[in-house]
């Protein structure tokens, strides 16, 4: 239920900048913002632009541009103010203060997109991807959610839930008029229904898995023993000296994290100690942090010394990732190779992937990339327009839609009865809605805006 209250909140970035914008919402909005600035006339044109002066307490504080949007032509479908005044940290602050003590109360996080969504000027998929929008830290993931934020998920949910309807109303028929039986014809369009439903299901799940690469991140660990150049090639994915790179081996202790965008995949990226037998107490937990981040990681990039002969540690490291998901570096190409074309073709037999590369000069960069985006699928999908899903709940709910349908599937073509089918189709149905929150609790939706800055 949404509350009859006017909220205001400070809608551009806290700090000193050349403007800002103060967000006013609800039912006495334009009551409000007339009383904080004052413009040549009391009743503005919506989406006109005013100038005028900004008043706390009947005195000027500063001046602004004051634009009215209103109900339920606004983002949050309700009447909708918004004063722009000069960006300083203490006057925008008063500004603020002016439109509160005037009547209005603070927005919560995420407020405003919250009223937009229970006006049904958005659906929840949309809203998140203004979220993500606003949180994007790679250009593949600001691709992504400007996609979903513009409703290309929306709409493909759309269609097959469309889709799903429709056999549902046909089958509903025999079931309220048992003597009207679906002929061969009515079968075939049922069917034909069915198998697009679980096409499009089951794309949909499959896109998860660039989804997620994208949105979230994958965890990610640089491996190998002490100098094989683990943090040289850190500092080259990240593009700057981040770690600590000497001819002393052990000079890395610990982890350290950053993230970066690796052929369109968000990679969480922890470089770790080099692994081997020691006995300095220091080294000994990085060595210990550095295998668990074997178990912890979900990719790991497995470094390995072209310039020196392979040794047990070596050894060690590839039993150690056997069964995980890995990329086999080999490093410092540039450089006369030492190690054995034995060990050479082992890597490559026990590692899924491999790429020669070289820190120093770069060269290999562009093939590792390559590999990155082929083992997340990323070239199996068009980002500006295909319908993508990017986190655990929209999975959820695709996966609980498409194994109804199959079952729907499944008894129509046993020949079970209209009734038993539309069971398994009523269940996709509302499984298919809690993406777009037709049947989410409100508990998930105050979940999901409670992730919001305050301001959207």
């Amino acid at each position: 239920m949404i509350e009859n209250k006017t909220i205001a909140a400070i809608s551009t970035a806290r700090g000193k900048g050349g403007v800002a914008l103060i967000r006013i919402s609800g039912p006495e909005a334009l009551e409000i913002g007339l009383r904080v600035v004052s413009i040549s006339t009391k009743e503005p044109k919506p989406r006109m632009c005013y100038y005028g002066s900004i008043l706390r307490d009947g005195e000027i504080i500063d001046d602004g541009v004051f634009t009215y949007f209103k109900a339920p032509s606004s983002f949050t479908g309700e009447d909708v103010c918004e004063i722009c005044c000069h960006g300083g940290i203490y006057s925008t602050q008063a500004v603020l203060e002016s439109v509160l003590s005037c009547g209005a109360v603070m927005a919560g996080a995420g407020e405003f997109t919250k009223r937009a969504f229970l006006n049904g000027k958005l659906t929840l998929s949309r809203a998140e991807a203004i979220g993500n929008v606003i949180d994007a830290k790679t250009d593949m993931q600001l691709r992504l959610s400007s996609s979903q934020a513009r409703g290309v998920l929306s709409s493909k949910v759309e269609t097959i839930r469309e889709k799903i309807v429709s056999i549902l109303a046909h089958a509903y028929v025999t079931i309220d008029y048992p003597d009207e039986d679906i002929d061969e014809a009515g079968r075939d369009e049922i069917g034909s229904a069915l198998t697009f439903a679980l096409c499009e299901l089951d794309k949909l799940r499959q896109s998860y898995r660039a989804g997620r690469a994208i949105s979230e991140g994958i965890k990610t660990a640089i491996i190998g023993k002490p100098n094989a150049g683990k943090s040289s090639i850190y500092n080259m994915l990240l593009g700057d000296e981040v770690a600590i790179v000497t001819d002393i081996e052990g000079t890395t202790r610990d982890v350290i994290e950053s993230t970066l965008s690796l052929g369109g995949v968000t990679l969480n990226l922890a470089d770790t100690a080099g692994i081997r037998a020691t006995e300095d107490t220091v080294e000994k937990i990085g060595v210990q942090r550095a295998l668990s981040k074997i178990e912890s990681s979900e990719l790991l990039l497995c470094v390995f010394d072209l310039s020196r002969k392979e040794t047990d540690e070596d050894y060690e490291i590839l039993e150690a990732i056997k069964d995980k998901c890995a990329i086999a570096i080999l490093n410092k190409s540039d450089t006369p190779p030492a190690i054995s074309k034995e060990f050479e073709e082992k890597i490559k037999k026990a590692v899924p992937y491999a790429v020669y590369l070289s820190a120093k000069d770069k060269s290999g960069y562009e093939g590792l990339a390559r590999v990155v985006s082929e083992i997340y699928e990323l070239g199996k999908i068009d980002i500006s327009s295909d319908a993508i899903i990017s986190n655990a709940r929209q999975l959820s709910s695709v996966s609980l839609a498409l194994e109804e349908t199959r079952e729907a599937m499944t008894a129509f073509t046993l020949g079970a009865t209209n009734d038993i089918v539309c069971t398994y189709l009523e269940n996709a149905l509302a499984h298919l809605d809690m993406i777009d929150a037709r049947g989410v609790s409100e508990e998930v939706v105050n979940a999901i805006f409670s992730r919001f800055c305050v301001g959207k």
